[in-house]
């Protein structure tokens, strides 16, 4: 307590400072902005389009180059500014600029056939827009093209070919991005600066990920190392930024009309879908109306086989000697549609509205069924979002530059049916729907004090709410009992965030040091109240917990000569417990989890790990704590028109680390319950199973301190203005620091990770090629959660053998009865023996 209090006054000092440091020195009056566009051989660009944005991805201003290829914008409010230039036949090109400063008197901008790397950033300080050499911490910036050319079914897609990122898909609906080690909730989500993940989110895949539409993305941009600083609890790993497309303005006075489409298809998948958007653009108003639908069918795997399979895991038995080369369940439809508009009705002022909406259909686990556990039911139903939000920006506020306020509403919802027993026809069948709202509000304001200060203050709060009604149906009776679900059906989360940034051109333009610190609160609340009575009692008891912390970050950034870039810092990440880690009992990802409530008074302990060699620690089962990190990153970078090059290597400890472990129960449990499951086996040092699941029952607990080090390299060449290559490579080494033994982090640690990329681009513009070597090291290096894991290590038992040969094998027709024309019995066999 002693130290939260010494925390929270550094953080009071450091709002204080920052607002009253610029008191002497108001926002500047409009200034001129001005430049030409070239193309790569110095010629000028008539009629390319240029975007004045915000630092909050809103717009201010737009025109189109003069015939001597000119633009200008007058009275443009002091502030940073990010100047997009488009033309046809070129790669779009995004620039940073400071209005009011010397430098955004006038500018060249150079257009060139092939996709240049991209140099701004508007998240790595949320809504100011930096050159990307000037910032301390490590960003990821996928530009618009790059997203089209990578997303082949789903947005996590965007990520490939990056830096210090990895994707991780579980079936072919859901996926995760991996940020330097660490997925799910240890990575928070942003679209447009409104916080995306919530509470509900699950610890490997983030369910509603990838309702995202990719094709109605400008940008994503990855924060790579803890940033709870600056967008509070769960940047443990990093943070994803979305970045939306923005309505255009007109540059006179006649409206302007415009529209697109696209078509595409894969041949793995035999996917296919098409995408539209219709724009209006004014003067001071514009809007676009876009809409995405896509069909994704069974996906063949290499050579037609899943070496993952039910079939192979339980019978050891190569998948096409009994599936069909295209994988059963595997296929989906996802479709939606965004409306947005942004009214501009002075230079200081942006009003801008925003509403997707998202769906699903016909998805499935398919690891849960023959790409796993072998189970006949697990639907991933109607999948749905609505997201929206208004914003509303001014500039010359007091002591601000810029003033922006948010009020947002986020709806995440499914419904999961499950049946377990590895195809047990006869085990209930689970339906547990959930829907996630969450209403959002913001405030932040950044300014300048004098020439070489810029600082940012800001605050929000997310409140949470969560409905899961949950009841199961006997197949045989076809007889439904209300049951618990996965999570307390009306518990509340609310996170409180107040945060202030602050950077300092120590020597301008060669040396920069930047810093911020936030003090972050989460409130969970679940109430008996809520719950259904059977049996006399309540599902569930009430609960709650109330938990705050202080993080930081701090850099500095030097540029010894001209081209080379020197970075250092230090960073402090939180996550507060989730409704997942205090309230989850039922089927995960990981397995059957049960929560700490629902095994009280019963002995129960945590594992030593998280599979059946799991011994007692001796350490009772408690409701999840806060879990922090520190990272260390130093870095070097040189950047050039024809070369560029960059390396980092970083260590995040993770303390107190939320993960999976067996439960450990005393002798004599098997017979009694766990939810709605009955204990059927126990193993000799105290876990458990259920039907539900293949491995021992988990639980969501603190378990010691993990550490994650890293290496990240990049290069470029451009060996022509036609040719050019790069090379990407990520090495990982997690560990837990008790036994040097890699840690049970949900979705394991990636292997090492190295792309080689050669592109070609015609002159014109009007095609490329780029053939792309992409080599993954092997990754032998598993914790006892992934030897678990039904499509990793997949481990099985005489009882989940059994399971399957008499379930999932015979309703699926791949056993026969023996001799005695009995199904059911000790004579069945495999009908290919």
């Amino acid at each position: 307590m002693h130290n939260l209090r010494r925390h929270l006054l550094l953080a009071s000092f450091v709002f204080i400072a920052l607002l009253l440091a610029p008191a002497a020195s108001r926002a500047e009056p409009g200034s001129p902005v001005s430049g030409v566009v070239r193309d790569s051989s110095g010629g000028v660009l008539p009629g390319a389009k240029v975007l004045l944005l915000t630092g909050e991805h809103t717009t201010a201003r737009s025109t189109v180059t003069s015939e001597d290829g000119r633009f200008s914008f007058d009275n443009v409010a002091a502030g940073r500014y990010v100047l997009v230039v488009s033309f046809p036949g070129f790669a779009e090109r995004r620039v940073a600029l400071a209005a009011g400063a010397a430098s955004s008197a006038s500018m060249d901008v150079q257009l060139d056939p092939t996709p240049v790397e991209a140099e701004v950033t508007v998240t790595a300080t949320a809504g100011t827009a930096q050159d990307r050499a000037s910032v301390a911490q490590q960003v990821n910036v996928i530009q618009a093209t790059d997203i089209w050319e990578r997303t082949k079914t789903v947005v996590a897609q965007a990520v490939l070919e990056e830096p210090g990122v990895n994707l991780l898909r579980t079936s072919p609906t859901m996926a995760g991005i991996y940020v330097r080690g660490l997925t799910g909730n240890k990575v928070n989500v942003f679209v447009d600066g409104v916080r995306y993940s919530n509470a509900a989110a699950r610890g490997g895949v983030n369910t509603f990920l990838d309702l995202i539409e990719p094709t109605n993305l400008q940008a994503v941009e990855v924060l790579r190392g803890p940033n709870s600083a600056q967008y509070g609890s769960d940047a443990i790993g990093g943070s994803v930024q979305f970045l939306a497309q923005v309505p255009s303005l007109s540059a006179g006075d006649r409206p302007v009309w415009s529209g697109t489409y696209g078509l595409r298809a894969t041949s793995a998948d035999r996917s296919g879908g098409g995408n539209f958007s219709a724009g209006y653009a004014a003067r001071s108003f514009g809007m676009f109306a876009s809409g995405a639908v896509r069909h994704i069918s069974n996906i063949r795997p290499g050579q037609g086989i899943d070496s993952h399979a039910a079939v192979t895991r339980f019978l050891g038995v190569r998948s096409d000697e009994l599936m069909d080369s295209r994988l059963p369940d595997t296929s989906f439809t996802q479709y939606g549609g965004t409306l947005k508009a942004n009214w501009t009705p002075s230079a200081q002022d942006q009003l801008v509205f925003s509403y997707t909406r998202g769906q699903q259909d016909g998805g499935k686990r398919y690891d849960q069924l023959l790409g796993g556990d072998g189970n006949l039911i697990a639907d991933l139903r109607n999948l749905m979002l609505d997201f929206a939000y208004v914003k509303y920006n001014r500039a010359d506020v007091g002591f601000f530059d810029q003033l922006t306020a948010t009020y947002s509403f986020n709806t995440q919802r499914e419904e999961r049916v499950n049946q377990g027993g590895n195809g047990n026809p006869r085990n209930t069948i689970t339906h547990e729907y959930e829907r996630t709202t969450v209403p959002g509000f913001q405030v932040r304001g950044s300014g300048r004090a004098g020439d070489r200060q810029e600082f940012l203050v800001g605050a929000e709060y997310y409140p949470e709410g969560i409905e899961a009604p949950s009841f199961g149906v006997n197949p045989v009776t076809n007889v439904s009992s209300v049951r618990r679900g996965r999570v307390p059906d009306g518990a509340t989360y609310a996170s409180t965030g107040l945060y202030a940034q602050d950077s300092f051109d120590v020597v301008p333009g060669r040396l920069r040091v930047q810093g911020g610190v936030r003090y972050s609160h989460a409130r969970y609340r679940s109430s008996a109240s809520d719950s259904p009575i059977v049996n006399g009692k309540p599902l569930w008891p009430d609960d709650a917990l109330d938990t705050s912390n202080v993080t930081f970050r701090a850099g500095v950034v030097a540029a010894p000569k001209e081209g080379w870039t020197l970075r250092a810092s230090v960073s402090r990440g939180f996550r507060a417990p989730h409704i997942t880690d205090l309230g989850t009992l039922g089927l995960t990802g990981s397995g059957y989890t049960v929560s700490a409530d629902e095994v009280e008074g019963r002995g129960a302990t945590v594992g030593s790990a998280a599979g059946a060699t799991a011994i007692s620690t001796g350490l009772p089962v408690e409701p999840a704590g806060p879990e922090t990190s520190y990272q260390f990153e130093g870095g070097v970078g040189y950047h050039s028109r024809r070369f560029s090059t960059d390396a980092s290597v970083f260590v995040n400890t993770v303390y107190d680390n939320i993960a999976y472990q067996a439960l450990i129960l005393p002798p004599g449990a098997v017979g009694s319950t766990l939810g709605d499951q009955t204990i059927t086996a126990q193993g000799p040092t105290g876990v458990v199973y259920v039907p539900a699941a293949a491995n021992p029952v988990l639980v969501r607990t603190n378990f010691g301190d993990a550490r994650i080090r890293g290496l990240e390299h990049t290069m470029d060449v451009r060996l022509t203005s036609r040719l050019s290559a790069g090379t990407v490579l990520t090495v990982l080494h997690a560990e837990d620091l008790a036994t040097g033994l890699a840690p049970n982090i949900e979705g394991g640690t990636p292997g090492p990770d190295f792309y080689v990329k050669v592109r070609y681009a015609h002159p014109t513009g009007r095609y490329w090629v780029e053939p792309i070597l992409h080599l993954v090291g092997r990754q032998d290096r598993l914790s006892t959660l992934d030897l678990e894991d039904r499509r990793t290590g997949a481990t099985r038992t005489r009882s989940n053998i059994k399971n399957f040969f008499y379930n999932g094998a015979t309703v699926h027709g791949w056993v026969t009865p023996g001799p005695d024309g009995v199904p059911g019995n000790a004579d069945d066999r495999l009908a290919l023996t």
